[in-house]
């Protein structure tokens, strides 16, 4: 059987990405499936106790209940909030996407299922010749795409599931994030999304005042999604029938 396995990407950067990531984590956990996060490239960390610190990071990491070393789940941890090729270049690192793959494959190794978050939008480049695109090619799993919510989400949201089709990758669903709470027509523009992209719509999520895993969780239905797994209390309610 196939392990569920995923690539959560945006229509830009702080738009939900990890939000959206960690819910998904979060139900996979509530499965009982034993389940990894990864964020191959983190731009923006911080020195506590000694060691790197991103937030993005201690999120997925909080959100799983599969403990890996940082150096499988996030390879390249660069510390200056900015572009990833920028900062790589500025610290004399060189990401590699074969290396991301290695790590990759030995984190699917140790758990039932995989949530890969990626940097940025679709495209944002990681060095002069890779992009985070490449990067979905390369590790080849179904796409999840995050809409932060927001005046000028419409096209960039189109545009992003053209780029994905335009790489060969499914466009497993969406997902609907409200940045913005006073965004005018809320409810007409997810429609729109809805109407114009050929994957489901897995939810969305409001604007919470505390978010968490499990908040932004209860809004969403990843039940569409290739290789779901059947909640653990389903398959015990099953085989309580089977014995009658």
């Amino acid at each position: 059987m196939n392990k569920p396995a995923y690539f959560v990407t945006g229509t830009d950067t702080e738009i939900g990405k990890t939000l959206a990531s960690s819910a998904l984590l979060h139900a996979l956990a509530q499965c009982g499936v034993r389940v990894a996060g990864m964020k191959p490239i983190a731009a923006g960390a911080e020195l506590h106790d000694g060691m790197l610190h991103n937030d993005d990071v201690d999120a997925l990491a909080a959100a799983t209940n599969v403990t890996l070393p940082l150096e499988l789940t996030t390879p390249y941890l660069l510390q200056d909030a900015a572009a990833p090729h920028i900062v790589a270049a500025q610290e004399g690192v060189r990401i590699d996407l074969m290396h991301i793959r290695l790590c990759y494959e030995r984190v699917a190794a140790s758990a039932d299922a995989v949530v890969v978050e990626g940097v940025g939008g679709f495209c944002v480049p990681l060095s002069d010749t890779a992009t985070t695109a490449d990067l979905a090619q390369q590790l080849g799993l179904p796409v999840i795409m995050v809409v932060g919510m927001r005046l000028g989400c419409l096209s960039h949201a189109l545009l992003t599931a053209e780029a994905i089709a335009a790489r060969g990758l499914p466009l497993a669903g969406w997902i609907a994030n409200v940045v913005d709470p006073g965004m005018r027509h809320l409810d007409h523009n997810v429609d729109a999304l809805r109407t114009r992209i050929a994957a489901p719509l897995l939810g969305c999520i409001p604007r919470l005042p505390a978010p968490s895993a499990a908040r932004a969780a209860a809004h969403l239905d990843f039940s569409s999604l290739p290789h779901w797994p059947v909640p653990a209390r389903q398959v015990l309610s099953h085989s309580e029938v089977k014995e009658v």
